[in-house]
């Protein structure tokens, strides 16, 4: 498995910052590797908002789909994601958010496996500098989208 923490200060609102986690058909527009994202069975109650969402990654015609569960926690101002179908073997993934000084505090952690070990132990060598080619992005345009 590979696992990774990302700690970082993005100068916009948290609650900015959590609305462009959550959108995920706009992933696209500026997530490496993202070709597609959707979004089905969205439910929201008081303290919870819960979706399927589905991101289509890769190149031209080498791409995969995967679907996982979103959970956002709205008091605790934490999204957690689960795997549920496509090439993870397992994924756990959260976000956690906290509001410092007009910025918000984002932590980012990620644990997943690949189904096909080969492609596995190619992931584990880039893995890192992919993770933060990604985390990048977001920060970028939550710089451009809020700042």
């Amino acid at each position: 498995m590979s696992s990774a923490t990302i700690k970082k200060i993005i100068p916009c609102q948290k609650k900015q910052l959590i609305e462009m986690v959550l959108d995920i058909e706009k992933y696209p527009e500026f997530v490496p590797w993202c070709i597609e994202g959707k979004v089905y069975d969205k439910n929201e109650s008081a303290d919870l908002i819960t979706f399927k969402g589905d991101l289509r990654v890769g190149k031209s015609i080498l791409n995969e789909t995967f679907s996982s569960h979103v959970s956002f926690y709205k008091e605790r101002d934490k999204i957690i994601v689960t795997n549920l179908d496509g090439p993870l073997k397992h994924l756990k993934n959260e976000w956690n958010f906290k509001e410092v000084n007009n910025a918000t505090q984002l932590e980012f952690f990620i644990d997943f496996e690949l189904k096909n070990p080969i492609l596995n132990s190619i992931m584990k060598k880039s893995f890192e500098l992919g993770l933060n080619k990604i985390a990048k992005s977001f920060e970028e345009r939550a710089i451009k989208v809020y700042k």
